[in-house]
């Protein structure tokens, strides 16, 4: 069982979004979507595909420092200011899987680098399509909206 899909929204993805000066709605319900589809909102956090509640490779991690970051000190001062001091410097792959904020905001700039249309919120198959281009270049996008009605859609409709 992973984190409920409401207290992931409200205790680390719209706080990371807000410290990136992100604050908007459809990029909280993406990334939490992408959370339901790369780990089950974070029910297996490291596994051959990449680690954390999203998922991420190595080299994907590398190359955002390396080609993105890079280019925009102050936004890489923000992001690291997010990781462990001392933990970050020893192993920086593994702060994707024990430091969700730190995960988050990657996750996010993983996104934001490729200048692509954020969708609704209410639109499932826009965000499966985000998820694809950004995480999964050959996932299925009924995959994503499977993870979504099983992970997202019961925990928000909790009366």
């Amino acid at each position: 069982m992973g984190i409920a899909a409401k207290e992931l929204s409200l205790y680390v993805i719209r706080p990371t979004l807000a410290y990136l000066g992100q604050n908007n709605p459809n990029a909280e319900t993406l990334l939490l979507g992408i959370a339901a589809s790369q780990s089950n909102l974070g029910a297996a956090l490291h596994d051959r595909r990449g680690h954390g509640l999203y998922c991420i490779r190595e080299p994907r991690h590398a190359a955002l420092w390396d080609n993105y970051l890079a280019q925009t000190p102050d936004l890489a001062s923000l992001v690291r200011g997010l990781a462990s001091q001392h933990a970050f410097l020893g192993n920086p792959h593994l702060e994707l899987t024990v430091n969700l904020r730190y995960a988050t905001a990657i996750a996010w700039l993983l996104i934001e680098q490729l200048h692509v249309s954020i969708p609704a919120a209410d639109d499932i198959q826009g965000m499966a399509r985000v998820w694809r281009q950004a995480f999964e270049p050959q996932g299925r996008l009924r995959d994503f909206a499977n993870a979504w009605r099983s992970c997202v859609t019961p925990l928000n409709q909790v009366a």
